[in-house]
């Protein structure tokens, strides 16, 4: 099978061809997917995709117009793709659900543990030779409740990592994990979890109705001085209105690997250039605020992962084999009563 790989940068091109072993032909771009782009794909089989790449009905049609046959997605998330428009060209649409939980939860942790003890600010000031504690103060995890929205294979390693540091667990899912009950975790409504966490943490997948899921109302409900880990997909999050709690003070530490608006920012170099994205500059502001680009999964555990479950998918593709990854449009189609 002949595979247009978008979105590829050198970390991508090493797992996938360390993976494909010369089973499938992979073409490597580095631009991402979009109207504009779509052509490079002409005399393929198939494309594959990162979080970032756009295959909306627009883009579906040119890759349709290709003989385009099949999407495989390098990523749990679908929230790029038409899956309706791609059911009507009859194409096959395939992910990686799981690659490395582990490497998430613990950027997770990360996070919370580089906000609390000022960790960015405490390196920043020892290389300037200032070893004053003003304005490092921290507290002490242990004790704290942690707020987990979404327990699957993420949120349930981020409850056992946060179990370990003595933090009292809640949670809100729509289908609570059994596996969570050995780390005292509560299962409670998202308004409760908002109202008594003193941190925040989004595992959950972005869907029409997660979409804003921390929006302005979210934030009233939050403790004050709450803290807000996003290492999910960036549009969970209301930015603008983040803004405005942590203008206010009612949010008082901020941790993204996300944002809403990424797609023309994230895994590029924009060094010697100016930001256009004036919400995005504005959160690098504050003080309170970590901010990562995306690289919550980049572990070497985890491109291998992703790498080896992309390849394993194409496979099944080209022999026409049940494959285990399929996404379809019934995965966004609300339940019928």
């Amino acid at each position: 099978m002949k595979v247009a790989v978008f979105s590829a940068k050198p970390y991508d091109r090493q797992f996938l061809l360390q993976a494909n072993q010369n089973r499938h032909e992979l073409v490597f771009f580095e631009p991402h997917l979009n109207a504009d782009t779509a052509l490079l794909a002409r005399g393929c089989n198939a494309v594959c995709v990162f979080v970032n790449d756009n295959l909306q009905a627009q883009v579906l049609s040119v890759l349709a117009a290709q003989d385009i046959q099949s999407v495989a997605l390098r990523c749990a998330g679908f929230n790029n793709v038409d899956l309706e428009a791609a059911q009507e060209h009859g194409m096959t649409v395939v992910r990686v659900p799981a690659y490395s939980p582990y490497a998430v939860a613990e950027h997770t942790a990360a996070l919370i543990l580089d906000l609390n003890r000022k960790i960015y600010r405490a390196f920043n000031r020892v290389r300037d030779g200032n070893f004053a504690l003003d304005g490092l103060l921290g507290f002490d995890l242990h004790g704290q409740t942690l707020g987990i929205v979404g327990t699957g294979k993420v949120g349930q390693v981020v409850a056992k990592i946060m179990h370990g540091f003595g933090c009292k667990l809640l949670a809100h899912d729509l289908a609570p994990a059994a596996a969570c009950g050995q780390w005292g975790v509560e299962y409670v409504a998202l308004d409760e979890l908002l109202q008594r966490a003193d941190i925040v943490t989004l595992h959950c997948p972005l869907t029409p109705e997660t979409h804003h899921l921390i929006d302005r109302a979210a934030f009233r409900q939050m403790r004050d001085g709450a803290m807000l880990i996003n290492t999910s997909r960036g549009a969970l999050v209301d930015t603008a209105a983040a803004v405005k709690a942590l203008k206010s003070g009612k949010l008082g530490y901020l941790g993204l690997d996300v944002y809403e608006e990424e797609g023309d920012l994230f895994f590029e170099d924009l060094s010697g250039k100016v930001i256009q994205d004036d919400v995005f500059a504005r959160l690098q502001t504050f003080p309170n605020v970590v901010i990562t680009g995306h690289q919550a999964f980049f572990t070497r555990n985890a491109l291998h992962n992703i790498a080896q479950t992309t390849v394993d998918n194409l496979d099944s593709i080209e022999r026409g084999k049940p494959c285990p990854n399929l996404v379809t449009a019934d995965f966004v189609r609300p339940a019928k009563n």
